[in-house]
């Protein structure tokens, strides 16, 4: 499932977290790249122990903590830390796989990186290029989104990053284990959460709500890996 999350953050406060980071000191991005993926991948990053770094992530996992569509289509049980990369100059990241665990920063703590993120900081309008392509069964589906947006997808997924042949992409990019380990099982949980809160908007009194949230949670706690 690939789910796009607008407005996390409000276009002026994307572009307040935009002009800091563009200050910030970066890095060479391969730094938490894997053995294949550091071969197509090109770009600077934000390093993880940078403290602007664990500010802004906090203040992301906050926001996506509170937002209903991102609780409803990740169930997540951890999530890392956020990091944050940079594209220009005919930067690009080519196809490859995301790690499929990963370890806590000074933790010996793993987890498993069953959903991937990137929220989105730049106005589209003002880079060229910089589109994620997500490759899946159905195809390979172009992202790129709104500064304050969010693009949730599973970290199964091949996935790149077209050139930046103008102007810089800057994001953020991080990874959720969720109580649900497989995305089909995901996805139908996250429909029928979606529509169970349509029948409670839209007649709120009918005995189905009860039953169906009652089905729901039925179908968590037989799938939930906690």
């Amino acid at each position: 499932m690939l789910l796009e999350i607008p407005n996390v953050f409000t276009a002026e406060e994307a572009a307040k977290i935009r002009q800091t980071l563009a200050q910030a000191n970066w890095v060479d991005g391969k730094v938490t790249a894997g053995y294949i993926s550091a071969q197509v991948k090109q770009n600077a990053q934000l390093a993880q122990d940078d403290p602007l770094a664990g500010q802004i992530g906090n203040l992301i996992i906050q926001r996506l903590t509170q937002n209903p569509v991102f609780m409803s289509g990740a169930l997540p049980r951890r999530i890392l830390p956020p990091l944050f990369n940079r594209y220009e100059g005919g930067q690009a990241f080519g196809f490859h796989v995301d790690n499929s665990v990963r370890k806590f920063p000074d933790a010996a703590e793993r987890m498993r990186t069953d959903l991937s993120a990137t929220l989105f900081f730049s106005e589209p309008q003002d880079y060229d290029g910089g589109e994620l392509i997500i490759r899946d069964t159905f195809g390979e589906r172009s992202v790129k989104l709104a500064a304050g947006s969010l693009v949730l997808y599973p970290g199964t997924s091949l996935h790149k990053v077209t050139p930046v042949t103008r102007g810089a992409r800057i994001s953020s990019f991080f990874w959720i284990e969720s109580m649900i380990r497989e995305d089909s099982q995901r996805a139908l949980l996250f429909d029928m959460d979606i529509a169970v809160q349509r029948l409670a908007r839209d007649d709120p009194d009918h005995p189905s709500v009860v039953e169906l949230t009652g089905v729901y949670h039925n179908l968590v706690r037989r799938w939930a890996d906690v």
